[in-house]
């Protein structure tokens, strides 16, 4: 009965032989280096080589700012950072024009080229014909009032069919750039502003203030109670300017938001409107 061979025998085998690799000197054919390899060994130090230079670039790639230059690697917070960023480089432009050109008014002044003479006085009379020529209607213009009027004053139509429904103008809670919308199948019933630094607050509506409080999750929070049932809430400030109670009107400031101390916080103004219990779409109501 013949004994089984053992196939992978003869590889390891092979894997297995030594190699002498060896260097000389090319005048006295004297070795000057020798090293004994195989063929196992030779792949055991290409795989570890592969596996440290794979640790060094991916701890270089984790760890420094060349991640931010791979395609498709930029996570969700890149773009918020961005839009404030430029708006921090865009105030710090205007500021530094607005320096100059006061600074180059100063060097006028001392220089004597701004003489008070050049500054056109202001007559009172001459104000007036200007402001009646302006006031004062066109022949065209008058025909077509004229012809409106006959036209439209017993035309049905252009009556409001709802005299008693308000009409309310609301203000833009304050300024800044939209990150994220308004998504109800999101469960986003709000919108989020990206702001300068320590940016005001105001009400949307006059009303009265019927919470504010600190919270672990939006940080300082505020809400009014406005007629028609509409509550406005604002979220993620750094500072409460009103407390429980206190009425405010349409455009007072009431809160602070936006980093504060030059620290970055990382949170946006978050902006919340309800009517009878129901979420609105801010966007669809005030102007941002």
């Amino acid at each position: 009965m013949k004994k089984k061979t053992n196939k992978l025998a003869p590889f390891i085998q092979k894997m297995r032989f030594k190699y002498r690799v060896s260097i000389l000197n090319e005048n006295t054919l004297e070795e000057s280096w020798h090293v004994r390899l195989s063929r196992f060994s030779v792949f055991m130090m290409g795989s570890t080589l592969v596996l440290i230079t794979f640790i060094v670039l991916t701890i270089l790639i984790f760890a420094t700012p060349i991640s931010r230059y791979l395609p498709g690697y930029g996570d969700a917070g890149n773009r918020t950072e961005i839009i404030r960023e430029s708006m921090r480089a865009d105030s710090m432009v205007q500021q530094i024009n607005l320096q100059a050109g006061y600074l180059g008014i100063v060097k006028e002044i001392i220089n004597g080229n701004i003489k008070p003479d050049t500054i056109a006085s202001l007559n009172p009379e001459d104000l007036k014909e200007k402001a009646r020529v302006f006031i004062e209607k066109k022949e065209k213009e008058k025909e077509f009032v004229d012809k409106f009027e006959k036209e439209e004053k017993y035309n049905l139509g252009t009556i409001e069919t709802k005299p008693n429904e308000d009409i309310y103008v609301f203000f833009r809670p304050t300024r800044g750039v939209i990150s994220s919308s308004f998504n109800m199948s999101q469960k986003q019933y709000g919108i989020n502003l990206i702001t300068s630094p320590n940016e005001s607050v105001v009400s949307v509506l006059e009303g009265t203030v019927i919470y504010a409080a600190f919270t672990f999750d939006f940080g300082w929070v505020i809400q009014i109670q406005h007629e028609n049932n509409y509550i406005s809430i604002y979220k993620n400030n750094t500072q409460l300017l009103k407390k429980v109670g206190d009425e405010v009107r349409a455009g007072e400031s009431i809160a602070i938001t936006g980093e504060s101390g030059g620290k970055k916080t990382g949170t946006q103004f978050y902006f919340e409107l309800w009517k009878q219990g129901k979420p609105i779409n801010p966007e669809e109501v005030i102007i941002f």
